[in-house]
């Protein structure tokens, strides 16, 4: 029997969908990525998030690879680059990775991206110019500001995924090391024993630890270069 009072919903009727473009696979994958983590970003899920086949995606982006560059940079867009011309270099050098540390602590799918893809886009190059920027106004030379950015960078970036994989995941496993730590044998570990209160010592609110291992790195670059 023919069902005569069904409902027919023209196409036309339905909301137009938004013109498929680089900047819109992007944004969707940041978003899967925030939701479900590194795992949400596959091209599948992004093709199906969008409602269209995973094939179009390549139209605009070459590989999984380019394209989590690609949202580790729109993820970037948040770090706060102070006036280079307010304040000392090296203040300006470590209020940037702080605020690039706070831009991961938001968003754990990006600390990981940050330690495994190569960004690409023009909030990672500016980044990367401002921090050589204030490299270069210590006096370093070129190769010393070079390599001294990556490895702060990197100090930060790992630092970060740490701090949110522990977040996350792993609170009762870090209660427990803490525990074991802090419990330890004094004749059989004596040094941990001894130096248990500083091993976990250090105001997270003022980024203590943070900024004690930026100086130590900075003065190691500053000192290997002159």
């Amino acid at each position: 029997m023919n069902n005569t009072n069904r409902t027919i919903i023209s196409r036309r009727a339905r909301p137009a969908k938004e013109p498929l473009s680089q900047g819109l696979i992007v944004e969707q994958a940041f978003l899967l990525l925030r939701e479900e983590g590194i795992s949400g970003l596959t091209m599948r899920k992004v093709a199906k998030a969008l409602d269209t086949g995973a094939s179009s995606l390549y139209v605009y982006v070459k590989d999984l690879q380019e394209l989590s560059s690609y949202v580790l940079d729109y993820g970037l867009a948040n770090v706060e680059l102070p006036d280079s011309d307010d304040g000392s270099w090296k203040n300006n050098l470590f209020a940037a990775l702080i605020s690039y540390q706070q831009v991961l602590y938001k968003d754990p799918g990006i600390a990981e991206l940050a330690l495994t893809t190569m960004p690409l886009g023009p909030h990672s190059l500016a980044l990367s110019e401002y921090l050589l920027k204030q490299l270069a106004a210590s006096g370093l030379q070129p190769a010393s500001a070079a390599w001294g950015m990556d490895l702060l960078l990197m100090y930060v970036s790992s630092s970060a995924f740490e701090h949110v994989s522990w977040s996350k995941n792993e609170k009762r496993s870090f209660t427990m090391m803490k525990e074991a730590y802090l419990s330890a044998d004094a004749l059989r570990f004596p040094f941990i024993h001894s130096h248990k209160n500083e091993l976990f010592s250090g105001d997270v609110s003022k980024n203590e630890r943070l900024l004690w291992g930026l100086e130590v790195i900075l003065q190691g670059i500053l000192k290997l270069d002159h």
